[in-house]
């Protein structure tokens, strides 16, 4: 067999496949065997007619057009595979000439990952926010914890905010009500942000039995993006009493015994976790100088899945109806064009992101072992409230272990270039990358 690869542009080439009819024999012998599966031919059990009586039955083309099926694509993967060609997404084969008995010729045009010249990774420098913790912080983390063990109080005035009500809702669309809106009894925090948009404006100030309209807009179900009226009617206030935070309330939801060593414990903890944002942040910051430092050729047809792939997920919210989207982006105060446009620079960029991260994951030999893959799995798995095995099983079924494979690579692409950038914190002192990585994975 013969190949030659045609650059068509940065992106794309077009391979041009010679092969000579003596490699195809296994082809035919192949072909042979399946054609003669499928007929019936008289004097001779299926399967078992010579290729000479099916010839003579079917004729020399459609023997021709079984190998020409299995052949191409195989001689199309086995130029894949000697590493030549980084193909992007399925070929357009075409089948050029067929010399009965001499040679086989067909092209395939594929997107190729263009060839991108790094930077030098120890030249990227980026800055990431202090890991400090402030007393208002550790305040705010002690109330949360107070409040779990708080008791909730009839009040007898205007509701506020943080107050729990206990409410009756209504709405109307359009004059029409809507009765799958509608609901008693509910019991709702003020402040929360977990109702319509308005609605705890609304709410401050109203007393026990009165009602309050609100206009919004409603954000999902049948009529998302169109302005809804709705009102809602009070009919108790409580507020929450928090104990004292003492000792003994230390003693009591902690393993602690002073209230210092509690406050100490939920300092330490907000520490961890900001130590983890910051190692997140400093992956992120470098990814971006990467990006802004590295010129890359970008596929259109990959760009175009992908951007595909984001609006379908985006028209899913609405049920799929253009209209309603469309309403909901005129309620934002964005159009349509704006839409696509944001979607689209957000496709380009992630494509661009994975095919310098691939580029250096090649370049750097890099694999993904057993143990990191699982480990990718059971995470998912979590997230999606199912066994790790479960998991796997709908991941292989859906061809979604490749993708998964491919992102741990690019994430161990990516923490190599953090370990030779400078990363500083905001008060310019020099970080220790292999800790802000590890911080990094506890995500």
């Amino acid at each position: 067999m013969k190949s030659t690869v045609e650059q068509l542009s940065p992106t794309r080439v077009k391979i041009n496949v010679e092969v000579p009819f003596d490699e195809l024999k296994p082809d035919f012998d192949r072909a042979y065997k399946k054609i003669a599966q499928q007929v019936n031919i008289p004097g001779f059990r299926r399967g078992k007619a010579p290729a000479r009586i099916l010839e003579q039955r079917l004729g020399r083309g459609a023997v021709l057009e079984e190998v020409i099926s299995g052949a191409v694509p195989a001689k199309y993967a086995e130029i894949v595979s000697s590493g030549d060609v980084h193909p992007l997404g399925r070929p357009e084969i075409e089948v050029t000439k067929i010399e009965d008995g001499d040679r086989l010729a067909f092209t395939a045009e594929v997107d190729v990952r263009p060839h991108i010249e790094m930077p030098a990774f120890t030249e990227l420098a980026v800055s990431v926010d202090d890991v400090q913790v402030t007393d208002a912080e550790v305040d705010e983390q002690l109330d949360g914890l107070r409040s779990r063990f708080g008791t909730l109080r009839t009040v007898e005035r205007p509701a506020q905010q943080n107050d729990f009500v206990l409410l009756d809702l209504s709405a109307t669309v359009g004059g029409e009500e809507i009765p799958e809106l509608a609901t008693t009894d509910l019991s709702y925090q003020i402040g929360s942000g977990e109702l319509f948009e308005g609605i705890d404006d609304a709410l401050i100030g109203a007393t026990e039995g009165e009602q309050r309209t609100v206009t919004t807009t409603l954000a999902t179900g049948e009529h998302a993006g169109q302005p809804a009226e709705v009102t809602a009617t009070i009919r108790s206030i409580k507020e929450r009493e928090l104990p004292a935070a003492d000792d003994e309330f230390a003693q009591l939801a902690s393993e602690f015994d002073t209230i210092d060593e509690l406050r100490g414990d939920l300092r330490t903890r907000l520490e961890r976790v900001k130590s983890i944002q910051q190692g997140a942040q400093a992956r992120d910051k470098v990814l971006k100088a990467l990006l802004d430092a590295t010129e890359v050729a970008l596929p259109e047809a990959i760009v175009d899945a992908e951007y595909e792939s984001r609006r379908h997920d985006a028209l899913h919210t609405f049920d799929h109806d253009e209209q309603r989207l469309g309403r909901w982006l005129e309620q934002q105060g964005h159009t349509p064009e704006e839409f696509d446009a944001d979607l689209r620079k957000s496709a380009q960029e992630t494509v661009k992101a994975q095919l310098l991260l691939d580029a250096i994951a090649d370049a750097e030999e890099l694999s993904v072992t057993d143990s990191e893959l699982s480990e990718r799995i059971v995470y998912q798995a979590h997230r999606r409230g199912l066994s790790p095995n479960d998991y796997a099983q709908q991941a292989h079924q859906s061809g979604e272990l490749g993708a998964m494979y491919a992102d741990v690579r690019r994430g161990k692409a990516l923490a190599t270039v953090v370990h030779q950038a400078t990363v500083t914190d905001a008060s310019g002192n020099a970080l220790d990358v292999e800790a802000l990585l590890d911080a990094a994975t506890q995500r």
